[in-house]
Formats: structure tokens, C-alpha cells, sequence
């Protein structure tokens, strides 16, 4: 198996993924709480968070909408209700709503709000001034520690404004989001180290940072290192593991891992041939628009080679 940036995925495709994306990455309710300790503000964000995860929305709004009553600053609220908004969670979905509380919980002092303001301000064609603001408060979040929000600054320097990509900036960017734990900022790092971008070209750097991403579950991540360790690119070559990546993803629905997965299972590539499967792991694919002519070919000629067997079984 060959191939390089093979994953489903490219650094530069995360930033704007979109606000119902960005929004899933909100804390818990017990990391809600711990802004506000005492018992009266842990109970209330169980109260809404606990019914937003129950599915009971509009309770959850009630309770969140209760707090920001009581405390208009309330940013674990605040991130709440642009959730929902962001979501369509018990309300009419609202993206510029969504944007407006995650600005007030950002100016509030939340890492989290600002990281989802900056996302929100970038995720629909903006415009230069709206850029900047989403540095600024992308900024507050990095200084926060927050690795989703280093993992977009990083990717705004590759795309810098239209001109040539800052590699460096960006790898510094990645490096900090990717030691926080952020499976983004690891997967971009672990393409700019091994196509040499930013950093020293590193096959061994890109198979750790993609193992990282890997085992957060980034499907790209898991094609990759897949590849490589079938390969022997910086990592030990070891089939089972990489057929076991591969598998993984194709679970996930990733149209990529399910394409190499079928070429694996159909050559019998260290594990037992087994054309059923491949063909159908080669239909998923194709569904999801992944067309691939010389899979197509082999799956038929394999076919049409076990043809003769099964007729003379049949005699």
C-alpha cells in the first residue's frame, strides 16, 4: 500500500468546518461548574446541561436562560444557549445568534466561548475586518490553552490571507494545539513534518504526531499512519496494525480507509482474502463518492478467477 495524503482530509479543509461542528467541543457540565464553585452554580448547570444531554431542550434552555437571568456574565450559560442556537437544539437553528452568546461568554472571560466566536466568524466566506476579530478572540482562547482555537490560528497562517502560506507560524501553532491534545493541530503537524513544511522533514515526527491524532479517533490520521506503517515510513513496518487503522476508520465511515481496506482484503495483503467484504467495503466507498477504476478491474478479475473453482465444486 502506497500513497501520501490519502486520509480524507487536509490541514487546510479543518478551519471552516462549520458552527454545529465547533460547538460539540463544549465541556461537560461538571467543567461548566468549576467557573462558578459554589453549590447554588454547579446545581444549575447540571440542571441545564444534565436536560441538554437528556435530549429535553427546552428545559435545558429554560434553566440556562434561569442563570443568565440571574448573572448576564454567566459564560457557561452563555455557551449553553449558543449551542443550542448553533444546533437547532429546541430552537430554530440561528448561527448569528449562536455567534452573539458566544461572543458575550468570550467577553465574559471563557476560553471556550472564544474559541467558538472565532470558529463562528470564520466559518462562512468572511470578510477581512471579521478575520481579524477572529484572530483576536482565536488569541484569547490560545492564551487560555485552548487547543482547538492554536489548532485554527494555525491554519489561518497557512491560508495568510490569500498569500504564502507561513509554514512556520503555522507549525508553531500546531505544535502548541497538538501537545495540548487537540487531534487537528496533531494531524496538521504531522503533515508538515513529513512533507517538510515549517519544520525539518521528519517521517518519524509525522508517524508520532498521526499515532496521537490516530488514537483520538481522526479518521485522516488513521489512514495515514496506516499507509506508513504498511509501508515502513518512519514507523516499524506492522500490517496487523495498520489493517487494524484501516479498519477502524472504515467503521467510522471514513470513504478512504474502506477503499485501501478492500484493495488489502482483496490481494490478501497479511490477512485472509475475503472478496465479499472487499466488495462491499468497495460499494461504501463509491456511495460516498470515491470512484476507483483499478479497484473495480481487481475485484472482477479476482472474481472471474474463483469462477472456474466454484463451477467445478458445483460438478
Amino acid at each position: 500500500m502506497a500513497g501520501e495524503g490519502e486520509g480524507g482530509g487536509s490541514w487546510t479543509s479543518l478551519a471552516f468546518r462549520g458552527l454545529i461542528l465547533v460547538a460539540a467541543l463544549l465541556a461537560p457540565a461538571a467543567a461548566l461548574a468549576e467557573q462558578d464553585p459554589t453549590p447554588k452554580a454547579a446545581a444549575a448547570v447540571d440542571l441545564a446541561f444534565g436536560a441538554y444531554q437528556r435530549g429535553d431542550y427546552h428545559e435545558a434552555m429554560r434553566e440556562a436562560r434561569k442563570r443568565v437571568d440571574d448573572n448576564p456574565n454567566d459564560a457557561a450559560a452563555l455557551t449553553l444557549i449558543g449551542r443550542m442556537h448553533a444546533e437547532g437544539a429546541g430552537v430554530k437553528r440561528d448561527p448569528r445568534l449562536a455567534a452573539d452568546y458566544f461572543r458575550r461568554a468570550a467577553d465574559a472571560g471563557d476560553a471556550t466561548g472564544a474559541y467558538l466566536y472565532g470558529a463562528a466568524l470564520l466559518a462562512n466566506a468572511p470578510t477581512t475586518s471579521e478575520r481579524k476579530i477572529a484572530r483576536t478572540y482565536l488569541e484569547k482562547a490560545a492564551a487560555q490553552n485552548q487547543g482547538p482555537a492554536l489548532n485554527l490560528l494555525g491554519e489561518m497562517a497557512l491560508e495568510n490571507n490569500g498569500a504564502y502560506a507561513d509554514f512556520a507560524a503555522a507549525a508553531g501553532y500546531f505544535r502548541r494545539g497538538a501537545e495540548l491534545g487537540d487531534a487537528d493541530a496533531a494531524y496538521a503537524l504531522a503533515e508538515l513534518s513529513r512533507k517538510g513544511k515549517g519544520v525539518e522533514k521528519n517521517d518519524a515526527e509525522a508517524a508520532r504526531w498521526f499515532g496521537v491524532a490516530a488514537a483520538q479517533e481522526h479518521q485522516a490520521a488513521m489512514v495515514e499512519l496506516a499507509i506508513m506503517q504498511f509501508n515502513g515510513w518512519g514507523a516499524p513496518r506492522d500490517v496487523q496494525s495498520a489493517v487494524k487503522l484501516l479498519r477502524g476508520a472504515a467503521r467510522l465511515g471514513n470513504a478512504v480507509a474502506q477503499n485501501r481496506l478492500a484493495y488489502v482484503l482483496a490481494q490478501g495483503n497479511g490477512v485472509e482474502r475475503d472478496l465479499a467484504e472487499a466488495t462491499k467495503l468497495r460499494d461504501l466507498s463509491r456511495a460516498k463518492g470515491l470512484r476507483d477504476d483499478a479497484l473495480d478491474r481487481l475485484l472482477d478479475d479476482l472474481s472471474k478467477a474463483q469462477q472456474p473453482d466454484s463451477d467445478a465444486k458445483g460438478r
